[in-house]
């Protein structure tokens, strides 16, 4: 993915500076399977890694200021210019298949903790929407675990995940999670886990639109980038990530999707650059 040197979003709001004075640290594979066990939970595990570097303990307040590293610098740039393309193909997109005007989502970059109208944004939560505040929350961090233990490296597999998210920003715009978050209210535990894994699986078709107009509308995308953002959507399919965790997949329990789900509707968006192509809601099967 070509990103260096260019355009960078001014919807970036920058807490990483932001640090604090903690205990104990959590090594690589204690932050996976936090990681791994948040996002089945469903719960902010944000206690068990209060001692990352710049996290506080519940209830105390920042205290120091954290200097960025070179590789800060750069993921943070990369984010940026992510962000900004894909507010561009968006505008363009809400211009001419919805006719409407697109109103760009700012990113919050932090490392370790920090605070969202949501609840705790943290590694365990990992990234994720905030539509109350209309903000992506990211730890550059979890681009890491990503890669080194989850197997899912490169420039566009870390894109796909920031696409994902504003993709779920995207559906905020049209008014979808709204309706989705009514109903699950009022479902069971399994019909709330069916409409989730709908939300999500049309984030992804959405970050396959995205994918399609980056492609043609800018020229960024490198030969092999699907192909990561293919591999990614495979890696983090609930299926995978249960039996990352040494259990057998249970269907009733996914929220995101299986991988041949989440690879489907990515490349469903992809192949089309069509929003009307991502209707989960639509499809019989997901």
């Amino acid at each position: 993915m070509d990103w260096r040197g260019r355009r960078v979003s001014g919807n970036i709001e920058d807490r990483r500076r932001i640090g604090a004075r903690g205990g104990a640290s959590v090594g690589g594979a204690g932050v996976l399977a936090i990681v791994v066990i948040g996002y089945f939970l469903g719960i902010d595990l944000t206690p068990l890694l209060q001692g990352e570097p710049g996290s506080a303990p519940q209830g105390q307040t920042p205290t120091e200021s954290r200097t960025l590293t070179a590789e800060d610098q750069a993921m943070g740039e990369f984010v940026s210019v992510t962000l900004a393309d894909t507010e561009a193909v968006w505008a363009q997109v809400f211009d001419q298949q919805l006719g409407a005007t697109y109103t760009p989502a700012t990113l919050v970059l932090f490392k370790g903790t920090t605070d969202s109208p949501c609840g705790g944004a943290s590694q365990a939560t990992g990234p994720f929407y905030c539509p109350v505040d209309r903000k992506v929350y990211l730890d550059t961090g979890f681009f890491m675990t990503l890669d080194r233990q989850l197997g899912a490296g490169g420039d566009f597999a870390a894109a796909y995940v920031v696409a994902h998210e504003i993709g779920h920003h995207v559906q905020n715009e049209l008014g979808v999670l709204g309706k989705t978050n009514r109903a699950r209210a009022s479902a069971s535990d399994a019909e709330g886990n069916a409409i989730s894994v709908r939300v999500e699986l049309m984030a992804d078709c959405l970050a396959g639109v995205w994918a399609h107009h980056a492609a043609r509308q800018l020229g960024t995308l490198d030969r092999g980038d699907v192909a990561e953002a293919m591999n990614a959507a495979a890696r983090i399919g609930d299926d995978s990530l249960q039996r990352a965790a040494g259990r057998t997949p249970v269907p009733d329990s996914f929220t995101h999707g299986s991988s041949a789900q989440r690879m489907r509707w990515f490349e469903t968006g992809q192949t089309s650059g069509q929003v009307a192509r991502c209707d989960t809601f639509a499809a019989d099967q997901p």
